[in-house]
């Protein structure tokens, strides 16, 4: 008897070591937010090689059209990488606009800022992230542009939450991915929808787009945003990895 109530504590303690690491991986900053319940995908490379391949079906175009970008607004680029929607957006929002490209990989950033001094961009800045907080100014930003990257943040309700300030008034955050499991680089609507609304979001828009490879949402800020202790994570469900409420 007592041998199996020592067998016991020490897998008990064994899980405990296992999630205790598990978390330890987490950032500091992020240890106020729930975790996501769901995978969160490997980052991919960020060559631009394919750019003229998207240029051939009009992405960025459609993109920039949906989300009604015009001259003199200011935009977001996250995960901006070598800049395939920078250096257009930059083209779009014209000499009186601003773009902000963000990374979290430095040595892309790197490449884009060479790139930004090749093409003369004077209308773009670039910004080095983190997994949990894309380190944007607050009152700032018309568009904030997250195009196939949201499965790779790593920590969405405290990346999203500290995301939420940025907007200015009327300001939209517009997303763009693939309805598959986030482990497969996409992540299903209503599991989209769910965390951003558990934020202190609200969905202004959906639309099935297969000419962009997938869907594009965009949403606006609510009233107020939740508290970080309050915030309830949205479960996922495998049957067809979406959200279910808890």
């Amino acid at each position: 008897m007592r041998r199996r109530a020592m067998l016991v504590l020490a897998v008990l303690a064994l899980g405990a070591c296992r999630w205790a690491d598990t978390d330890s991986s987490r950032p500091d900053t992020a240890r106020d937010f729930p975790r996501a319940h769901r995978e969160v995908a490997d980052a991919v490379g960020t060559q631009f090689s394919s750019e003229n391949q998207r240029d051939s079906v009009g992405e960025a175009k459609k993109v920039m059209d949906l989300a009604e970008i015009a001259r003199g607004m200011t935009v977001a680029d996250i995960g901006a990488g070598e800049g395939y929607y920078t250096v257009r957006l930059a083209e779009r929002v014209g000499r009186k606009g601003r773009v902000l490209a963000e990374d979290i990989d430095r040595a892309a950033l790197d490449r884009l800022g060479q790139r930004v001094e090749r093409e003369r961009l004077e209308n773009v800045s670039i910004r080095l992230g983190t997994p949990d907080d894309p380190k944007l100014p607050e009152n700032s930003f018309d568009r904030v542009f997250m195009v196939h990257m949201y499965h790779e943040v790593q920590e969405p309700y405290a990346f999203l939450w500290r995301l939420w300030p940025s907007l200015r008034e009327g300001g939209l955050v517009v997303v763009v991915d693939v309805d598959r499991p986030t482990g497969q680089h996409g992540i299903d609507p209503l599991l989209l929808s769910c965390e951003f609304e558990r934020v202190g979001f609200k969905l202004d828009q959906f639309k099935d787009a297969p000419e962009l490879a997938g869907y594009y949402a965009q949403f606006k800020r609510a009233a107020t945003r939740p508290e970080p202790a309050a915030i309830k994570p949205c479960r996922h469900d495998a049957a067809h990895n979406g959200a279910a409420p808890n």
